[in-house]
């Protein structure tokens, strides 16, 4: 019931986010849609393929991003262990046993920082292209890996089934698109209690319960 209440809710700040950035869209960028479509959902979609091809994509994320008060409440574990139990596939599987390993000590908003720079690291082409390439890149040399977890020598069985259950839907959340606010883009982090050398070279983003996330100086990666 719990689901349900916060899905309801959820769908009516959606479809007035959507009403929103439609408005916003048509007083910035003309639209002209190309035919008429008789059926609703068609009509919707021929307008969605216009706005995603004609407006840059950042300023629709800040147009549909989620309200301050709904994104306090999405970083809540009470709202995470209400969500219906997640699903997906390898990539799926692979995020969320990093998050799981990686960060299941932390907040619920700090795994979902972790999960950004995952997904950020994907998305970079100076990173593997996908969630687990990402993920398993160094895995063959001993404490050199880029999650610690993965090279670490010890085999690793998910057994804390709370924490299991909220990496799984925060996994979900993440690869469904949910806007990453949190880090400023990071590609990098490390606790609170090292200090790594490399970090020296990298500009500070932030800091989320015991995680330090950095961005690469641009500067310096373009030369």
């Amino acid at each position: 019931m719990h689901y349900i209440l916060n899905r309801k809710r959820a769908d009516a700040l959606f479809r007035f986010a959507l009403k929103a950035a439609v408005a916003a869209v048509f007083l910035i960028f003309p639209i002209t849609l190309k035919a008429e479509a008789s059926d609703g959902f068609e009509r919707l979609a021929m307008l969605e393929g216009e706005i995603s091809a004609r407006v840059p994509s950042r300023l629709l994320d800040s147009l549909l991003a989620p309200p301050q008060k709904m994104r306090s409440q999405l970083y809540k574990a009470s709202y995470i262990d209400g969500l219906e139990q997640a699903k997906g596939g390898k990539e799926w599987q692979c995020l969320t046993e990093a998050l799981y390993f990686e960060a299941r000590g932390e907040t619920i908003k700090g795994q979902f920082a972790v999960a950004e720079v995952i997904l950020n690291r994907r998305d970079s082409s100076r990173y593997p292209s996908t969630v687990c390439d990402v993920i398993d890149q160094g895995s063959d040399r001993r404490h050199r890996c880029q999650f610690s977890y993965n090279c670490d020598g010890r085999a690793e069985r998910m057994v804390e089934q709370q924490a299991k259950s909220r990496a799984e839907k925060i996994a979900r959340l993440m690869l469904d698109g949910l806007p990453r606010n949190l880090t400023g883009g990071a590609t990098h982090y490390h606790t609170t209690y090292v200090a790594p050398r490399w970090a020296k070279r990298l500009n500070k983003t932030a800091t989320i319960g015991q995680h330090v996330f950095y961005v690469e100086n641009r500067r310096l990666s373009q030369n």
